[in-house]
């Protein structure tokens, strides 16, 4: 049997992506830029804790962990010749179609599959139908994967009635013990493969309550089984493009798709450097093909790049591909949203569409708009920045899957006379322990000893506040009052709040006047740090003068960096970013990648992945005291170099309005 030349639930997942990624999959000759690491997309998730307390639920089972198909078809048919079982990873082959389960079990004639997902679901609230009776769009994925292998189980043993569920973390639920997911430590064997040691007992009173929910699809795949027409092509059922797409990557064919707006991300993208060496460019390919793009066409413009376009496939299917091709009026939305001072959402795309168009690669600023803003601001200047996360299993009795992790912070500070220090940080990875009372206490020590101005970039640092408020008010803390007051005069309330606020001391969004008063062209409609910082120094020769310097941990306190020197230049005389300079907090992976590694709904972080993913590193995974401590220290550079990325956005901005 030659396992990659059948369809499983990867590939059958990518074809549902893009079809046309089933010919460039697993082939050597085109780099497949996803981080395809599956220890740290089970690690980012909570995957690991998550499948391994599944199975605690389904005690006494028989688990194939064999990597050949044979063998782990054999096992799998064996037991199941069996009246009952229960049976971990089990393996179903079909003509070319091979899935392995996460857990089924046979009472009888009937035989149950569970597709356990690191998601949540709040059982109490959410559907996974819309109000039409269609599945809604961001559970499709996850439905069509468990529909994906009910038909090849119930195509390999038509004599069996099959069930099929998502199990999913019960945000209505509570850990009703405490260190649950301190039970489920991950370790590396000698074959080097990922594994899950179970720390302790795990019976009914070491596991508490059920905390994940099975929802039965069955009503929902049967529909999806009914339906003539699976995809926007008509003609083919689910069934049938099941076939199709296992038929075409067996026989090593392509199938192609059109083009869109999810081409901008397509992993099988080469870059020049590794064209040069002799790879293939799959978004090139598909480009060339279906709109007979010549070589200079890929140093275009392209409409996918515009910041915050949501008419990009309406335009692309129409045969417009440049920014060129648009007008301000392609960019009107017929309800446009509330307008602040400087620049809107349209106006912003407009100028990107102009400057591009010109090849004007000077920036754009709105010295009066920037000016006004800053004439508000108190001294002293705090610049702050968290690193959280959002585990699956609870870390202490009472809390729900998912809730927010506060586990770092970084603070520094801009005196009325210029002076800028690191003025302090809090880190907290001690395994099972939960850190956001801690870590507000700390904050509030830090912040409350004035009526200075205090500064985020992005809302992110606020929406993590008002969590810490929900889980405050629910707790049994000695200074719950005083922490709850203190956090209401330094954020406003979400629109998720019951209770509305707005503090006095409100932290001001530096992201918000980044996208209302600038443009760097360079950053290619990019608002985040990570592209906002080096865009700004390129433009800037006060700080490409002062940070060339070694005054970084020597003329300026820095708590992690000694006689540091943050500016060097490329080849091409563009600086060289910061954050590019930092050492990655994972071997071989750059953290601006890791960043944007599966960062997704359950964790809603956006630059944050490489932290969040060391931190379960920490909890979760065999590390000796000497790696612990290196990526600690990574952690604390990382998060310091976040909040000096602000200081040097405003050293910039008080310099321009002072021209």
């Amino acid at each position: 049997m030659k396992n990659n030349k059948y369809l499983t639930k990867s590939r059958f997942k990518l074809a549902l992506e893009c079809p046309t990624k089933l010919y460039y999959t697993g082939k050597r000759e085109y780099p497949d830029k996803k981080i395809d690491d599956t220890f740290l997309e089970a690690l980012a998730k909570g995957g690991f804790q998550v499948g391994e307390l599944a199975k605690c639920y389904f005690p006494n089972g028989h688990n194939i962990d064999e990597l050949d198909y044979n063998t782990a078809l054999s096992k799998t048919n064996e037991l199941l010749k069996k009246e009952n079982a229960v049976i971990y990873e089990a393996a179903f082959q079909y003509k070319n179609l091979f899935i392995r389960a996460d857990i089924v079990v046979k009472c009888g004639n009937c035989l149950s599959v569970y597709e356990v997902k690191a998601k949540s679901i709040n059982s109490a609230e959410d559907e996974i139908t819309n109000k039409s009776g269609g599945i809604d769009s961001k559970w499709k994925p996850y439905v069509y994967d468990i529909a994906f292998q009910k038909y090849v189980v119930q195509s390999a043993f038509p004599e069996l009635k099959i069930k099929a569920f998502l199990m999913l973390a019960d945000k209505n639920k509570s850990a009703t013990v405490d260190g649950l997911n301190q039970k489920f430590f991950l370790y590396t064997d000698d074959q080097g493969r990922n594994k899950v040691k179970i720390i302790g007992e795990i019976g009914k009173n070491e596991l508490g309550e059920n905390i994940l929910v099975d929802l039965n699809v069955d009503e929902i795949i049967d529909q999806i089984f009914a339906e003539d027409s699976f995809t926007d092509i008509p003609g083919k059922s689910f069934k049938e493009w099941i076939h199709f797409y296992a038929d075409v990557y067996e026989k090593d064919e392509m199938i192609i798709d059109k083009l869109g707006s999810k081409c901008a991300k397509c992993e099988f993208t080469a870059t020049k450097e590794e064209e040069s060496t002799g790879k293939s460019n799959g978004y090139k390919e598909c480009w060339q093909r279906l709109a007979k793009f010549a070589d200079d066409d890929f140093d275009k413009p392209h409409i996918n790049e515009i910041w915050d376009f949501r008419k990009k496939d309406k335009y692309i299917a129409s045969g417009k591909y440049f920014q060129s091709d648009l007008s301000r009026a392609d960019l009107e939305s017929a309800k446009p949203g509330p307008t602040k001072a400087g620049l809107s959402r349209v106006d912003r795309q407009e100028l990107q569409i102009i400057k591009s168009s010109k090849n004007d690669e000077t920036s754009y600023f709105e010295k009066e708009g920037i000016k006004r803003e800053l004439n508000e601001w108190v001294y002293p200047y705090h610049f702050i920045d968290f690193e959280t996360t959002a585990v699956g299993i609870p870390f202490n009795l009472g809390m729900r899957p998912y809730e927010q992790i506060a586990f770092q912070f970084s603070h520094h500070i801009v005196l009325e006379n210029g002076k800028i220090e690191h003025k302090g940080q809090w880190i907290n990875t001690e395994p099972g322990n939960f850190p956001n009372f801690e870590f507000l206490r700390v904050l509030k020590s830090e912040l409350d000893k004035d009526e200075g101005t205090i500064l985020r970039y992005a809302p992110y640092e606020n929406s993590i506040l008002n969590a810490i408020y929900r889980q405050l008010m629910n707790s049994n803390e000695s200074d719950k009052d005083e922490l709850l007051d203190w956090i209401k005069t330094i954020t406003h309330s979400t629109g998720s709040s019951a209770e509305k606020w707005k503090g006095k001391r409100d932290m001001v969004d530096m992201w918000d006047l980044v996208k209302r008063f600038f443009y760097y062209p360079e950053t290619k409609g990019s608002n985040s740090i990570k592209h906002i910082l080096p865009a700004t120094i390129n433009s800037s020769d006060f700080l490409k003068t002062k940070y060339s310097q070694p005054l970084y941990g020597k003329e300026i306190v820095s708590l992690n960096y000694k006689d540091h020197t943050w500016i060097t230049f490329d080849n091409t005389v563009k600086i060289v970013s910061p954050y590019k300079k930092l050492t990655p907090i994972f071997e071989n992976i750059e953290n601006e990648m890791l960043d944007n590694f599966l960062i997704d709904e359950e964790v809603g972080i956006q630059d944050g992945g490489a932290a969040m993913m060391a931190y379960a590193q920490m909890q979760f995974a065999q590390m000796s005291k000497e790696e612990r401590t290196l990526v600690q220290n990574g952690l604390l550079r990382y998060c310091e170099l976040d909040t000096f990325a602000m200081v040097m956005l405003w050293e910039e901005w008080n310099q321009l309005i002072k021209c």
